[in-house]
């Protein structure tokens, strides 16, 4: 029941942990919302007809502690339905370098802690690079050495990924309906790279193929980046940590500066500890303040 698990990590006072080990007992809304899984394309998917890799798992233990899903072809969202749908639904782009999808700490967990206040949730599995052994962190962490050769490798499965996202938002709109949601009030949640997705999408120069809201949690965004930002784009909630060495604060200030330029609406947060994930205390809470912003 993330954030609480946290909670009980941190060193504080016993009578503390105490009461937060009452609140996970007690009845707090839905703990297993509703899920199922739809494919995004019929049939061969556009762009990688030719891929024969099965979708694996693979558990990180340092220093995630948590499931990732990599060597994903086929492209899904997983349903995440509320008891009660307050018409607002966000979609989930996990990070990952684009070689892995962090589908524990950056889905499922964000997913439940969402339904519990009413939104539903859809959580994107994106295309990857192919992983060419059993330890596919390790494959990244190693590609991301050298910063020339990693870019040059993830370059066509950004392209594809994009599309996934793209495909996902049509997708949640055209059947507003159907899950009971309001088509003008879906958003979408990125982390890390898939934080780059949700920015690419909230630019779009289509209006209509941008979400109506969006969150950037540990995004990259160079101050040599020339992404445009158009005067109407949605409203954006960006949070990160000091102490982030993949994704520094400096990201954060940039797209939050370039967002209110075009004197668009923006919120932003940034926490001393985290580190890339935000999972100490009180970095965590970031879910909370997503949430505020969205019921504002």
């Amino acid at each position: 029941m993330y954030p609480f698990f946290s909670i009980l990590k941190q060193k504080l006072p016993e009578p503390i942990k105490y009461i937060f080990i009452i609140l996970l007992i007690l009845p707090v809304g839905s703990v297993n919302a509703q899920q199922k899984v739809i494919a995004l394309y019929n049939g061969p998917v556009p762009g990688s007809e030719d891929w024969n890799r099965d979708e694996k798992k693979f558990f990180v233990k340092n220093p995630l502690n948590a499931t990732v899903a990599y060597n994903v072809s086929k492209p899904t969202l997983t349903i995440f339905t509320p008891d009660t749908a307050n018409g607002v639904s966000v979609i989930i782009c996990p990070g990952g370098g684009f070689h892995v999808l962090n589908i524990e700490t950056e889905g499922n967990r964000v997913a439940r802690e969402l339904t519990r206040k009413g939104i539903t949730v859809f959580l994107l599995r994106y295309r990857v690079v192919h992983s060419l052994s059993d330890d596919p962190w390790q494959e990244m962490m190693n590609s991301m050495r050298d910063s020339a050769v990693y870019q040059q490798k993830i370059a066509q499965i950004k392209i594809l990924a994009q599309r996934d996202l793209n495909i996902a938002l049509h997708y949640v709109r055209e059947n507003a309906v159907n899950y009971k949601i309001h088509p003008n009030k879906v958003g979408l949640l990125g982390f890390s790279a898939g934080g780059t997705l949700v920015l690419n999408q909230s630019i779009e120069d289509i209006k209509e193929a941008r979400p109506d809201f969006a969150a950037l949690i540990y995004t990259v965004y160079e101050p040599g980046d020339k992404s445009v930002i158009p005067v109407n784009a949605p409203p954006v909630f960006i949070a990160s940590a000091t102490d982030d060495k993949m994704a520094p604060p400096i990201n954060s200030i940039n797209l939050y500066t370039r967002w209110i330029v075009g004197n668009n609406s923006a919120e932003l947060h940034i926490y001393e500890k985290g580190g890339h994930g935000l999972q100490v205390f009180p970095a965590f809470s970031w879910i909370q303040r997503f949430v505020e912003w969205i019921e504002k």
